[in-house]
């Protein structure tokens, strides 16, 4: 029997997907608990028309992502620290510290767990901080790291 998953059963199927099982599987556990459905033209017809409106959200974040990209290249975020001798900072920069004064400077938020900076940043200066903006799009911000 043809089923449309409805949800991850392990070893079986993901969500989405349309597998041949066997019928008393099917009627006793899938279709009963909610799984799965039969895959009837009208659900599969209508399984096609989630994947087309998934599949378009895909591409306008993907598309959102890179004008963020470029918006950030554009734009420098200038960070204020207490240093030190020779101008070294007491401590570091953190991704929070960036994220906020992101925020307050240019209006932009983005999470701190999306930027690649595992030791923050040690010294006065500009430093070019990654960000994952996306699975496929990948950014920079320019940091201006300034004595306080």
């Amino acid at each position: 029997m043809k089923v449309i998953f409805t949800q991850d059963v392990k070893g079986k199927g993901k969500k989405g997907e349309v597998k041949d099982v066997p019928v008393g599987y099917a009627n006793n556990f899938l279709l009963k608990k909610n799984m799965a459905v039969e895959a009837t033209p009208g659900n599969l017809k209508q399984l096609e028309q989630k994947n087309k409106a998934a599949e378009a959200e895909r591409q306008q974040e993907i598309e959102d992502a890179k004008k963020l990209k470029a918006q950030l290249s554009e734009i420098e975020v200038e960070v204020s620290a207490k240093t030190g001798e020779g101008g070294k900072l007491f401590g570091s920069v953190s991704t929070k510290q960036i994220t906020q004064a992101l925020q307050q400077q240019h209006d932009i938020k983005i999470d701190k767990r999306k930027m690649d900076l595992p030791n923050g940043i040690h010294a006065l200066g500009y430093t070019n901080v990654p960000v994952k903006l996306d699975k496929k799009v990948e950014g920079t911000i320019r940091v201006h790291t300034v004595e306080q």
